[in-house]
């Protein structure tokens, strides 16, 4: 029992891990060493635009939806075999091991520190902020207001909690160190590959349609979860009945659950220019705003983590 309790707190010693050591270096980072064999595939499966097409839309997928099945295999398989050895170590050293690999899948110091750090620039100015913010965002922020650029910060924040921590610690409590990773796997090919058109000069709609629905589905559970977490303690159980609605009015099936319970519970609009508002009747939110979000995201990450813990120990 000891021993089984001693491994159940690996989420607990991931998570100090992430805010103390920070990140790996890229030559380290096994999320970095995912990325770059997605990109070299990548370049392989989607078709370049304005170049003959070679393989039918048919064959783009497969060959893609089997580039990932391959990848993904290789990944859960060599987590596992790491982890299986590291169990017949003494269980301290197990422990400590898992939760030292376990970190690297997780990223909310990171995530905290430059969800912040797009609050600090805007103070300086809106050029400043939009320049931060461009490295947390894959869309166009050379046009975006100060609240678009505050909007477009706590809602990465919101969709990143599950990507970055909920759905790591709970594929981690259900399937060990190979579930944790074999979900950021997925979710890395989403964002490298998961586009519905062109980007980058290739044509990903076919290339990318098996890695968006892997990650959809792998994060189906996580993100509903994350929601729960982000409101249930903050005073917002009142608003979960609306929860539905206003994750409805994104196109994902999945982000939009943690980014409007984040809006629900903070009593703001989120927007997307063009695309969405979340809690309409709510008001612009301010530069405190921000801070609240990220307090919700530290509460939200610790609730995960002993959830996780209870989980193993169960």
């Amino acid at each position: 029992m000891e021993d089984a309790v001693l491994l159940a707190c690996v989420p607990a010693l991931a998570l100090p891990a992430d805010r103390l050591l920070g990140e790996p270096g890229l030559r380290w980072h096994p999320v970095a060493w995912m990325g770059r064999w997605l990109a070299w595939a990548g370049e392989r499966l989607a078709p370049r635009v304005g170049e003959p097409r070679v393989l039918s839309d048919a064959r783009v997928f497969w060959f893609a939806a089997l580039s990932w099945c391959g990848a993904a295999a290789a990944v859960f398989a060599l987590a596992w075999l790491f982890q299986a050895w590291v169990l017949t170590q003494p269980v301290w050293l197990a422990a400590l091991a898992l939760g030292f690999f376990l970190k690297p899948q997780l990223a909310w110091a990171m995530l905290h520190d430059e969800v912040l750090a797009v609050e600090r620039a805007l103070g300086e100015s809106l050029d400043a902020g939009r320049a931060q913010l461009a490295r947390l965002v894959s869309r166009d922020v050379s046009q975006l207001s100060p609240a678009q650029v505050r909007e477009s910060a706590i809602e990465s924040l919101a969709e990143n909690l599950n990507d970055s921590v909920v759905a790591p610690l709970l594929w981690f409590a259900l399937l060990g160190l190979p579930g944790a990773a074999l979900f950021r796997f997925a979710n890395t090919a989403d964002a490298m590959w998961g586009y519905r058109g062109v980007r980058g000069g290739r044509d990903w709609t076919w290339a990318g349609k098996w890695a968006a629905r892997a990650d959809d589905v792998l994060a189906w559970l996580p993100a509903r979860i994350t929601a729960l977490l982000i409101a249930l303690p903050g005073g917002a159980a009142a608003t979960l009945g609306r929860l539905p609605a206003e994750a409805g009015r994104t196109p994902s099936p999945n982000s939009g659950w943690p980014m409007a319970a984040m809006a629900l519970a903070l009593g703001v609009q989120l927007r997307k220019p063009g695309a969405y508002t979340l809690n309409p009747a709510g008001r612009t939110p301010e530069p405190p705003d921000t801070v609240r979000a990220c307090a919700i995201g530290s509460r939200t990450v610790l609730a995960a983590t002993l959830c996780a813990c209870a989980a193993l120990i169960l």
